[in-house]
């Protein structure tokens, strides 16, 4: 199949074009900068220029393909409103794939986001589920939540450099999922006609609360953690702040997206109709526990080999 994959540099778009290359498809990717996506050409994949603002790009981008897997999304660093990227662009790719005649569309949403549609992306990706509801596109929503390569960053790097670890709110259990699983739905989807017209969950095995992921990377690397916790009431005065200045209006909106994570409502859901309904395997899914023992492991025997390096050539430079 012809898949056009949208948000293809990001942690998780690039996992869906590998998969779907894997899976024998022929992948286009439309990119804002084909020189930083130079790696999913060598991987295989075909790249046009453009993003979801531009109406030729995607009318370009569209010609020849029968399936679209978007996983685009605005990033914090972007200067545009979250509205701008995720709602104004998303009419745009729901436009010109009704005009190309689309066999299917799968779009990566958010779990929960009716219960939060003061949240700007959580508001945006219920609506955009509404849209896709009316589009008369064979569509496919997958409903995330939290990503466990997120958790490196926030959590495993700082216990790792001794750095403060900084969490929100109340201590929420959130199913996180490893991208590469995330994939494995996304590019089956386009097989499995038991799942247009419909949305599914797509989390992980077990929803874990900050602290227990904070002991997991103590136990993993070995190294006591130092947290500090950020009271909800100061959140919402930096969005206040923030959003009094234009180039600050995105970063607000992603503050916005704290009451989410901090708000202590479990984000987990059951998968056993996901699993049948994709036809895939629960027992292939990484854990989280797995998914950190693998990284630290990973990291600290790199970490042992570069002391054991320096060690020689201080050795060598010794006069006796």
């Amino acid at each position: 199949m012809q898949v056009l994959v949208m948000g293809a540099t990001g942690t998780l778009g690039r996992q869906i074009a590998r998969r779907a290359l894997d899976a024998g498809h022929q992948v286009r990717c439309m990119v804002r900068s084909p020189r930083k996506a130079a790696f999913l050409q060598e991987w295989g994949c075909e790249l046009t220029r453009g993003n979801l603002l531009e109406e030729d790009s995607l009318a370009y981008a569209l010609e020849g393909q029968e399936a679209v897997i978007d996983a685009a999304t605005a990033r914090p660093t972007d200067s545009e409103s979250v509205y701008r990227i995720d709602w104004d662009g998303k009419l745009n790719l729901l436009n010109h794939c009704r005009r190309a005649g689309l066999e299917r569309f799968v779009f990566i949403s958010l779990l929960e986001a009716e219960s939060f549609r003061d949240v700007p992306l959580m508001d945006i990706k219920y609506c955009t589920e509404q849209l896709l509801a009316e589009s008369g596109l064979a569509y496919t929503v997958l409903r995330t939540c939290a990503f466990m390569q997120g958790v490196i960053g926030q959590f495993a790097i700082p216990v790792l450099e001794s750095q403060t670890v900084w969490v929100s709110g109340s201590s929420t259990p959130i199913a996180y999922m490893n991208t590469q699983d995330v994939a494995r739905f996304a590019v089956a989807a386009l097989a499995q006609e038991q799942t247009v017209g419909a949305c599914f969950p797509v989390v992980g095995p077990k929803a874990w609360n900050t602290g227990e992921v904070v002991q997991l990377c103590e136990r993993f690397s070995r190294r006591d953690a130092r947290v500090i916790r950020v009271s909800p009431l100061l959140i919402r005065a930096m969005q206040g702040v923030a959003s009094f200045f234009e180039p600050g209006v995105n970063i607000a909106e992603r503050l916005a997206f704290a009451e989410v994570t901090g708000g202590g409502v479990s984000l987990t859901s059951a998968m056993e109709q996901s699993y049948t309904s994709f036809s895939l395997d629960p027992a292939e899914t990484t854990g989280l526990e797995a998914y950190l023992q693998e990284y630290f492991t990973s990291i600290l025997r790199r970490l042992r080999e570069m002391e054991a390096d320096l060690d020689k050539d201080a050795k060598k430079k010794l006069p006796f």
